[in-house]
């Protein structure tokens, strides 16, 4: 696979299969993913369908049976008990049930969080503050991170408030692309008798994982980053065996209580998107899958972090320990204090396009996430941009 990640002629033939809106070099690419022409046709033509034959094809095929075989195909795709997964419109929307609905907490419990999850997971334990009488424990992690301080870090957390039950996790932090060791992690919350719920939005489609092996019983994900998906688009996993700790989502009654799906907002979801997921699985597995995809795009991180990270005035913020970091990588200009200035000039003076992230306890930071249609061609365009301004 990694022979692969470097074959330029490969991975053209694969970006043929796209369709690319002329402008800057998107190097954004972990906000939402592309879907192939294929894909987005099957969708469209989904829609076109759908609207045709209104609630029939719904109520005596994709109710009937259509449903259950695109779960089915999810599990097999994570290795998973069909029976543990229910569909969601993303992986926030999963990770929130979870969150609000985990019923193991008493008042005077302690939940934790750190600087780098996602504000709306952030949001979410601070509600339970206010409606479980929880206490929330925020923590920041060490700068620059290693795979121990990360660990470490929540052992200490672990070992000083003794009154601990839940944690989130993030698998692959969106600010700077930090890939937690999250069965050390878990392993270690498991001994203090702290559950983890993981916040999986980044980490499927680049990185192999089996939730088993990880120890992870609560976690929600997206199907509309890395898989290739429509947005919008994600699900949400319970261990069938820790299923009854987290109640029906507000009394939904529509579902069992023994039944995952229930634990998720009734409604009437995006149907043609649903039935593009057969097609979408597909071309994944043709692609190589989360190895080959993961691979792809380890390369084309490497090209860049490796030719600018010893550049005067530049720190990457990601570790470059294989173990901790994926696609997305974040750097900044040390002696600007304002990122989003540096990120306007990369557009305005270099054709390239990136995101700016705060909120962590080293600042704010400029994200570069290469995706399955740049080039190596456009990784040198970023590094001769941030060799120049580098100098100013």
């Amino acid at each position: 696979m990694q022979r692969n990640a470097q074959d330029e002629l490969h991975w053209q033939a694969i970006a043929q299969r796209y369709d690319l809106e002329p402008g800057p070099i998107n190097l954004e690419n972990g906000y939402f993913g592309r879907m192939s022409r294929a894909v987005l046709k099957q969708y469209q033509d989904n829609v076109a369908f759908i609207n045709r034959s209104n609630s029939i094809h719904v109520r005596q095929c994709y109710e009937q049976g259509e449903n259950v075989e695109i779960r089915n195909q999810l599990a097999h795709l994570l290795d998973a008990d069909p029976e543990a997964i229910a569909l969601t419109r993303c992986a926030s929307d999963a990770l929130q049930s979870l969150i609000r609905n985990y019923n193991r907490l008493q008042p005077g419990d302690q939940v934790l969080i750190s600087d780098l999850e996602y504000d709306t997971v952030k949001g979410a334990m601070r509600w339970l503050a206010r409606h479980r009488g929880v206490e929330v424990i925020e923590i920041a992690h060490e700068h620059p991170a290693s795979f121990d301080s990360l660990v470490q870090t929540y052992r200490n957390a672990f070992m000083s408030y003794p009154r601990l039950k839940l944690l989130a996790l993030t698998y692959v932090t969106h600010r700077t692309g930090l890939v937690m060791p999250v069965e050390a992690i878990a392993n270690a919350a498991r001994e203090h008798g702290v559950d983890v719920i993981l916040d999986g939005a980044h980490a499927l489609g680049q990185i192999e994982f089996n939730l088993a092996q990880l120890g992870i019983a609560f976690a929600g994900f997206n199907l509309h980053k890395w898989i290739g998906a429509p947005l919008t688009l994600g699900f949400i996993y319970i261990d069938p065996q820790r299923l009854a700790d987290i109640d029906p989502d507000m009394g939904e009654f529509h579902y069992p209580a023994t039944d995952v799906r229930a634990r998720t907002p009734y409604s009437t979801p995006n149907f043609p998107a649903l039935m593009t997921l057969p097609l979408v699985f597909e071309e994944h597995r043709l692609l190589g899958g989360s190895e080959a995809k993961g691979a792809r795009l380890n390369y084309l991180r490497d090209l860049w972090v490796r030719e600018v990270r010893q550049l005067p005035g530049i720190e990457v913020l990601t570790p470059d320990d294989p173990r901790l970091y994926c696609a997305i990588t974040s750097f900044k200009f040390t002696g600007q204090v304002d990122q989003q200035v540096m990120a306007d000039r990369l557009l305005k003076e270099y054709n390239l396009f990136t995101t700016t992230r705060s909120g962590a306890a080293f600042g704010s930071c400029i994200r570069v996430t290469p995706g399955f249609l740049t080039s190596a061609a456009d990784i040198h365009v970023l590094i001769k941009a941030i060799t120049e301004l580098a100098t100013f």
